[in-house]
């Protein structure tokens, strides 16, 4: 159940961030406010370590090389978030968004890449991403006249 509703708020605070930070980057610059996002986002995730933090950071050198890229993902997601949001309606944005993370999601399962396991797509699941898709082309689509 934690699961569920932490999806939930992850999925509500997703589409919250893309709109603030792309009226945020109509004011200051695209890469302006992703340096401030960046900024905010260490600051905070710093007090929270601080404060409930039970890791060990020196750890860190003894991962998968690889798994260090999530800063770099970060930047990447922030900013072509805020280029969909400006460049579509927020509604259209995040359900494109949404579809593609269900794709490669299901990719990373049917091959079990980066320690997942493996798990198959089947045809009930390709139905569900299809039906998603035609959900956007029918949000998106407008009747003219």
């Amino acid at each position: 159940m934690l699961g569920i509703i932490m999806s939930v708020v992850a999925g509500a605070a997703m589409s919250l961030q893309g709109v603030i930070n792309t009226r945020l980057s109509e004011k200051v610059g695209l890469y302006e406010s992703n340096v401030f996002v960046q900024a905010t986002a260490l600051a905070l995730g710093l007090i929270v370590m601080w404060m409930f933090g039970k890791g060990d950071l020196s750890e860190i050198t003894q991962v998968n090389k690889i798994y260090w890229t999530g800063g770099i993902l970060g930047t990447v997601i922030i900013v072509t978030v805020m280029l969909a949001i400006g460049n579509l309606r927020p509604t259209q944005a995040i359900a494109i968004i949404l579809i593609s993370q269900l794709l490669v999601a299901a990719v990373i399962d049917a091959f079990g890449w980066l320690g997942t396991e493996k798990i198959s797509f089947t045809w009930n699941k390709w139905v569900g991403l299809a039906l998603m898709i035609a959900g956007v082309i029918a949000f998106k689509w407008e009747r003219s006249g």
